[in-house]
């Protein structure tokens, strides 16, 4: 298994230096690393020209944003499966790679992700998933790996700054229903500095754009409804309908007795 390993970054020397040191120390080495500078003005390029020897392939120019840069490195890569460990994130240990070798065999694999502070994200983890999980939810991408082949048809729409992932999320597993699975392994600690952590306004307008874009009209309007309200009781219905069916059985047992008893004690008169 060969990982294109693609991280992006802009004035942040200090993550690139912990991002690089994270993905060199991997025990296993049949990956490509990429990174994806975009003309930064510290001293991001001197770090990468230090660790050059380990890189692949490096570029320092001006691009358009985040998703432009993550297309530039999505072009270079040649692995069977992508990882987006952007500047700031790491591995979550030097056992990562390895530990997954063996189990992607999926188009889209999640690992879990563990926030700076320590914190497990909980957000999704589960073996199979809707677009009512992606409407209130999202996947993390530095845990989460790509088959190659997914980018040929669709790369990052650059046109957004935060949610481009989670259209492409939407585009590949509902609309193209694409293969998936989630994997209990800690894959990443990510910075919660990042932009989509701190900048929630522009995700929920880029998000609502989005579904207006892509769904039908109709269906648009009946997500927005129910924005927000999802509730704990939706994953009970099967067990309530179980209990109320219970509850009938035990009812109608319960008068089918007194019916058989009144019998017997007429029957004795």
């Amino acid at each position: 298994m060969r990982y294109s390993i693609i991280t992006i970054n802009y004035n942040n020397k200090n993550g690139l230096r912990n991002t690089i040191k994270s993905v060199i120390s991997q025990s296993y080495t049949n990956y490509e690393y990429i990174i994806i500078d975009g003309g930064s003005t510290d001293e991001s390029t001197n770090i990468i020209k230090h660790y050059s020897y380990k890189i692949n392939y490096w570029v320092s120019e001006q691009d358009k944003g985040i998703y432009n840069a993550m297309n530039k490195g999505i072009a270079q890569a040649n692995g069977e499966y992508l990882i987006f460990l952007n500047s700031g994130d790491v591995f979550f240990n030097e056992q990562v790679l390895k530990e997954c070798d063996t189990l992607l065999d999926k188009d889209i694999v999640v690992g879990n992700i563990i926030r700076k502070d320590g914190l497990k994200e909980e957000n999704y983890h589960k073996q199979d998933i809707t677009m009512m999980h992606l409407f209130h939810g999202y996947l993390p991408h530095q845990a989460t790996f790509f088959r190659r082949e997914l980018f040929n048809k669709h790369l990052y729409d650059e046109k957004y700054k935060i949610a481009s992932d989670w259209k492409f999320y939407i585009q590949q597993l509902i609309f193209n229903d694409c293969s998936f699975k989630t994997i209990n392994i800690n894959i990443a600690i990510f910075d919660c500095e990042g932009i989509s952590f701190t900048n929630k306004e522009i995700t929920l307008r880029e998000r609502k754009e989005i579904l207006q874009n892509i769904l039908p009209k109709r269906i648009y309007m009946d997500y927005i409804r129910y924005e927000g309200k999802e509730s704990p009781l939706l994953d009970l219905i099967p067990i309530l309908n179980k209990t109320y069916r219970l509850h009938k059985f035990v009812v109608f047992l319960v008068k089918s007795i007194i019916k058989i008893y009144n019998t017997i004690n007429k029957e004795k008169k």
